[in-house]
């Protein structure tokens, strides 16, 4: 016998779970389902448990190297207990998941645990260890995300060669790591080791690290620290293959030609991640899935076959989980009957490095070739900024790239401390179309690190305060003058 339900939401990631939640909020019989842990990827072995790490790491880093300067004497050395730091990260993970659990128990939502495979358009079948069950919905909503991209020579086996899950689960701290990959996963993981202790080496197939994936003043200012912490990056470096010898790893790759070895503890392979939709026959049931392993889906999430929709990773770029919860709350709405689309100005990126970069909008290149050829742009360091001199973090700074004429504020790119909460005040912006003096004009709180983004503002205008500029030729109005986009 079948459970039928309104809506079947399949994967309870940060897409899924939010979708089925809205889904109830609005009336209708919802179902998800699960094969792993509620929260998915992102909370579980991804987004929460890295940034776990990512702060401890921090904390450790500023203790043995900040706190002695400020004053604070510390007797022996402080040493790290790795399988204690993951028994919490797992904490973590494990408390946020709990929330999830009791939000869909709130909301009347069945869930449902085990692997679904479409046994046609209208029905699944789920497979756990209690049995097959099978579902028939009106609606269905496909949120079962990525996976990461195993390259030839080096299959996951999460003891010798890790992907991110196996990275973030070490109960004892590598001496030596190779990272095969210098992405966002890649740096974010190198980053916390190196403060750990690890001695880790990048190889990094293109000319240079985080490609294509922010502002490149931005990454220059984290290539310096990579190299104060002692990371090394190896570029246009492509991973050959690897072997076991004695208790290490022998990592071969090319540079130019030239095969160089390293040998290492453990190999972490981070050089993207795949859509999960080889699996679940969804070919076999008719979906239109395009060359890069995307689900076709339309401005309200809808695919080909109108009775499912698809969101998150597998929907295509950009593979963020706060686009999936987007997508997530319009896909419900849509559902229950609402005129929503996705409509979206910009989606912000976040890069948890160090120091943090964050993104909003576009770059100067992107300006241009979206035809505004003439920018006015500002930059403010975050060395000038009383907060962050008191943190002792002023490495970055803040840009916003505006209009030149219209003064519209295109895009805005912070390389920091705390960068990743600054950058919802240039989401919000650019989603509200505001100009440089929309930012300069509000009156920001001191001393916080939010100035920066007013003081940004300003000096794309040609007077900020507090670095030194050119003085305004007389005559120019010297002021606020709004301009209208």
């Amino acid at each position: 016998m079948s459970q039928n339900f309104d809506v079947c939401v399949i994967g309870a990631g940060p897409g899924g779970y939010v979708a089925a939640i809205r889904a109830a909020q609005l009336g209708l019989n919802t179902a998800v389902i699960e094969r792993q842990a509620l929260g998915g990827v992102c909370l579980n072995v991804g987004c929460i448990p890295s940034k776990a790490m990512i702060t401890a790491a921090y904390f450790l880093h500023r203790a043995q190297h900040e706190a002695p300067e400020m004053g604070f004497e510390f007797q022996g050395e402080i040493k790290v207990n790795m399988k204690k730091l993951v028994t919490w990260k797992q904490s973590v993970c494990d408390r946020m998941s709990d929330g999830v659990a009791m939000l869909l128990k709130a909301n009347k939502i069945t869930v449902i645990k085990g692997e679904a495979t479409f046994k046609s358009a209208q029905e699944l079948e789920i497979k756990s260890a209690e049995g097959v069950q099978k579902v028939v919905a009106k609606k269905f909503v496909i949120a079962t995300g990525s996976r990461p991209i195993e390259i030839p020579g080096f299959a996951f086996d999460e003891k010798n060669i890790l992907s991110s899950t196996g990275a973030l689960a070490l109960e004892q701290l590598p001496k030596r790591v190779a990272v095969v990959g210098g992405g966002y996963i890649g740096l974010e993981i190198s980053s916390y080791l190196a403060k750990l202790g690890a001695e880790v080496e990048v190889i990094e197939a293109t000319a240079g690290v985080l490609t294509g994936a922010a502002d490149p003043e931005c990454v220059q200012v984290v290539q310096k620290q990579l190299k104060r912490a002692g990371v090394k990056v190896h570029t246009n470096a492509k991973a050959k293959s690897y072997k076991v010898a004695g208790k290490g790893l022998e990592i071969r790759f090319d540079i130019a030609g030239k095969e160089e070895v390293l040998t290492v503890d453990k190999i972490m392979v981070t050089v993207g991640r795949r859509p999960n939709s080889d699996q679940m026959n969804l070919k076999g049931i008719g979906l239109a899935i395009d060359e890069r392993g995307f689900i076709r889906v339309d401005a309200q999430r809808r695919t080909n076959l109108s009775h499912i929709f698809a969101i998150g990773d597998i929907a295509g770029q950009p593979m963020l989980a706060h686009k999936a919860s987007h997508e997530g709350v319009l896909v419900a709405e849509v559902i229950a009957g609402q005129n929503r689309a996705y409509d979206v100005k910009t989606v912000p990126a976040v890069i948890f490095t160090d120091p943090e970069i964050a993104s909003a909008g576009w770059t100067e290149e992107e300006c241009k070739a979206k035809g505004h050829s003439e920018l006015k742009i500002g930059k403010f360091p975050f060395a000038a900024n009383g907060r962050a001199v008191s943190m002792r973090e002023t490495e970055g700074f803040v840009k916003i790239i505006a209009d030149a004429k219209t003064h519209l504020v295109l895009g805005v790119h912070i390389v920091g401390p705390e960068a990743s909460n600054l950058i919802s005040e240039a989401v919000l912006a650019i989603e509200m179309g505001a100009t440089l003096e929309d930012l300069a004009l509000s009156i920001h709180p001191h001393p916080t690190l939010g100035e920066t983004m007013m003081e940004a503002a300003e000096a794309a205008l040609g007077h900020a305060i507090h670095i030194i500029q050119r003085p305004l030729n007389k005559g120019n109005g010297g002021g606020h003058a709004r301009a209208n986009p």
